[in-house]
């Protein structure tokens, strides 16, 4: 995941990007300016464009955007965050870090003594299935006799 500098540069290029779009569409459905000197060769009727209907989805994208924009810079670290306060905050970050390690070395030591006894128990099924194919007596038949 990004940091939160580069989220929120994420988030105002998207709202250029968006305010880009934005005047292209509205330009491109815009009605032709009439003037009022000019004679327009074109005369014919233009097929009504949902001119309303974008207006409103590009200002809902870019009100939304500016809102992340907004939390996004409310999350950055505040100028009062002094030196003393980070420092503070880095060691209790080491501290649960050092016992986060600790106890994942507990988990792998007691996973490894599992592993080996699996591996032990599944070597002793693998001898006896091999004794009993090769018509070797197995020491229960052995005891008995």
């Amino acid at each position: 995941m990004a940091d939160r500098l580069t989220q929120l540069q994420d988030a105002v290029n998207s709202l250029a990007d968006q305010f880009c779009n934005a005047i292209g569409v509205l330009q491109q459905c815009a009605p032709p300016a009439s003037f009022s000197n000019i004679q327009t060769a074109i005369n014919k009727e233009q097929p009504s464009n949902p001119t309303e209907e974008y207006a409103q989805l590009f200002a809902a994208l870019i009100a939304r955007t500016a809102k992340d924009v907004d939390v996004l810079i409310d999350s950055l670290p505040s100028e009062e965050s002094t030196a003393a306060l980070q420092a503070a905050s880095l060691r209790q970050l080491e501290e649960e870090n050092h016992e986060a390690a600790a106890r994942l070395e507990e988990v792998v030591y007691r996973g490894d003594l599992l592993l080996e006894k699996i591996q032990s128990a599944l070597a002793d099924i693998a001898q006896s299935q091999l004794r009993t194919r090769s018509g070797a007596p197995s020491q229960a038949a052995l005891s008995d006799s």
